[in-house]
């Protein structure tokens, strides 16, 4: 503390968010409290993967099915994989969409071909892995384009969230301080403090999707 107020530094990175969680909870010589900042971090981190909808946390990813695997109809789905958007046959005349079946849905049609391999036409997402219909007749490259999890700063120094908003992952790491410290007063405060930021990102992450013109109403099947 300096003159009762906090010393704010610039939030670049991993190391300097957990100096400023630091500084705000003015708990510098606590070593106990300083050793748990980083779960702090990664508990707004899952909280983020649950709450924040921006186009950054959409990414695209290729990969190839393998006819020789002892189940070529499987392929793994990406570490950081959240949901799908889309999924496509790239390779393919017209980049064919694969459309969604259940479970349920994909043994059912399985069954009904005699499970002949043929083109990949629909897709089913089971535990981590990626479950196409027919079973690849060849060696299809599969593009996804998917909602993904945060990237761990854990795990990197910084990240695409924290240079965006430095001021969520503040108040997420302070929030989740509050139980530890045994401070209703506080959790209120930084409560109050993440939910205007979580919103205002969430708002711009609209606006930025949505702002590139007025939409137009299409029948599917009709081209314009």
């Amino acid at each position: 503390m300096v003159g009762g107020a906090c010393r704010v530094s610039l939030i670049t990175d991993y190391a300097s968010l957990q100096a400023a969680v630091i500084e705000w909870l003015a708990r510098d010589q606590d070593t106990f409290l300083i050793a748990r900042v980083p779960s702090f971090i990664q508990f707004s981190e899952a909280k983020f993967n649950r709450t924040v909808f921006v186009r950054q946390m959409e990414t695209r990813s290729s990969t190839l099915c393998d006819t020789t695997a002892g189940e070529p109809e499987f392929i793994a789905l990406p570490a950081d994989f959240q949901s799908m958007r889309r999924i496509r046959l790239p390779g393919v005349t017209g980049k064919p969409n694969l459309e969604f079946m259940s479970g349920t849905q994909m043994e059912e049609y399985r069954l009904s071909i005699g499970n002949a391999p043929a083109q990949p036409r629909y897709f089913s997402i089971f535990g981590n892995e990626i479950e196409l219909a027919p079973t690849p007749d060849a060696n299809y490259a599969v593009e996804m384009i998917y909602r993904a999890n945060v990237p761990p700063l854990a795990a990197n120094s910084t990240n695409w969230l924290l240079t965006m908003a430095p001021d969520l992952y503040l108040y997420g790491a302070l929030m989740e301080s509050a139980p530890y410290l045994k401070n209703d007063d506080r959790l209120q405060v930084w409560g109050s403090g993440f939910k205007t930021a979580l919103d205002d990102l969430n708002d711009l992450g609209k606006t930025s999707a949505f702002n590139a013109g007025p939409a137009r109403v299409r029948i599917s099947g009709v081209t314009p």
